[in-house]
């Protein structure tokens, strides 16, 4: 271990050489296999004396990838699939050569520097002051939390009379809101969203009126809306939502972990007025804007009460808290992080933003072309008009056993993956659109199985 020689160097390549086929070649749509078939296939990987660099390449080429689905593929349309750019990829690889810590100024200061100008882009498109600024985490759920404890530690300065506090977002937030709370150990008090499905500005306020006059001792600390939910791609009215918050000092923090990724979209900008009202928001580059897994860019209005409720006090860590500079692990519930947002980095600042806006554009026509082929087809019925790239639909007369068996087949069949929603108690299908490789065939090819 721990010795460049002949055998490595041939092992690099080797890896290299896959790394390429799998960019320029469609990719493999595969599926999953049981534990014990693996098993059978792959045996005890684990063994004293090691199976070897090569032949461990294989049995992953061979066996393990293979048991794995493609989220890249153009018909992965499933939960909010990844499309990671070539740039992004390969610059993935050089990541993980390059053995670099994203944690402190002191240690990554260049790579600190190049994610910060990516996360500025994002906090621009947003219309967001020159002052904020953020980090990338793992995923969204992690940035809701960190962002949520922020708020509550801003709060907690202020307000020492309170006895309970309080969490409040749509009832059709993303379940990841409500992992927060039951992490905080938070009341939440879920809004029942208009009847197009969208959280609405009078209607918070009606129902934390409501609750606070009824519970005396307990605070609403921070009021969630969603830019773009996860099942049918719904925007909340962020500025009669923010109005509502600002009006009662509590914190305003938007979920945008998919649909924000569209802010670099000129044709739907407008769908997002309001979130330059944010105290805090997030967005997924491994969703829609091409990025590999994982990255959430949490940004933060005013970056300061973000350090104040994550920076982490330990003799050895007090170096690198003696200059004013900026250092990612004070800004979120981590310490030791990758630099995981060097890959949209690199990305971005080599294709420009031009390309991304061109990109999102087009997996948002083919959105709507799907939307269409729905419309007209003699078997489905279409939820709603796609205000962005998910389109949600039914299949008439269908029942829940009946969607399962479809969604198997067509993996079986190796012609798609698109697996059961539901909405208001029926089972749906969806369709998550962005990958720019996706186009109006691979909808067609899926829609003939219905």
């Amino acid at each position: 271990m721990h010795e460049f020689t002949p055998e490595v160097e041939e092992l690099a390549k080797e890896i290299l050489d896959y790394s390429l086929v799998r960019l320029r070649t469609d990719p493999p749509l595969d599926g999953p296999k049981t534990a014990q078939e693996l098993y059978e296939l792959a045996g005890n990987t684990i063994t004293a004396k090691g199976l070897g660099g090569h032949e461990a390449l294989k049995l992953f080429k061979e066996v393990l990838a293979t048991a794995c689905i493609s989220t890249d593929h153009p018909r992965y349309l499933a939960f909010i699939p990844s499309a990671p750019s070539e740039y992004a990829n390969l610059f993935d690889l050089v990541v993980g050569a390059s053995a670099l810590y994203g944690g402190s100024w002191l240690e990554g200061a260049g790579a600190v520097f190049a994610e910060n100008q990516a996360l500025k882009w994002i906090s621009d498109l947003a219309g967001m002051p020159a002052t904020a600024g953020g980090v990338f985490v793992q995923g969204g759920t992690i940035g809701n939390l960190s962002a949520l404890v922020t708020a509550r530690n801003t709060f907690r300065a202020k307000r020492k009379d309170v006895t309970r506090w309080v969490l409040a977002a749509s009832a059709d937030s993303h379940s990841s809101i409500k992992s927060a709370a039951q992490v905080m150990d938070v009341e939440i008090l879920l809004i029942k969203p208009d009847k197009d499905g969208a959280l609405q500005g009078d209607a918070c306020a009606q129902v934390i009126d409501k609750y606070h006059s009824e519970n005396p001792g307990h605070q609403v600390f921070a009021l969630v809306a969603t830019a773009g939910t996860t099942n049918l791609g719904i925007i909340d009215n962020l500025a009669s939502v923010s109005a509502c918050a600002k009006e009662r000092g509590i914190w305003f923090h938007v979920d945008g972990a998919y649909g924000l990724a569209a802010l670099c979209a000129p044709s739907v900008r407008p769908l997002f007025n309001g979130i330059e009202l944010a105290d805090s928001f997030i967005v997924d580059p491994h969703k829609w804007l091409f990025a590999p897994f994982d990255a959430c860019a949490l940004i933060y209005r005013n970056p300061k009460l973000a350090k104040r409720a994550h920076l982490q006090k330990a003799a050895y860590l007090e170096t690198l808290d003696e200059d004013d500079e900026w250092n990612p692990s004070d800004y979120a519930i981590h310490l030791t992080r990758r630099a995981r947002g060097l890959p949209f980095w690199f990305s971005l600042a080599a294709h420009g933003t031009d390309e991304y806006a061109k990109a999102m554009e087009r997996t948002m026509d083919v959105a709507k072309d799907a939307a269409e082929q729905v419309r007209s087809h003699p078997n489905l019925k279409l939820l709603i008009e796609p205000s962005l790239s998910i389109v949600a639909f039914e299949r008439v007369g269908w029942s829940s056993e009946d969607y399962e068996k479809w969604s198997d087949k067509l993996l079986a069949d190796q012609i798609g993956f698109v697996t059961p929603s539901a909405h208001k108690g029926k089972p749906i299908l969806r369709f998550a659109i962005v990958n720019p490789w996706t186009n109006e065939g691979d909808i067609a090819a899926i829609l003939a199985t219905l």
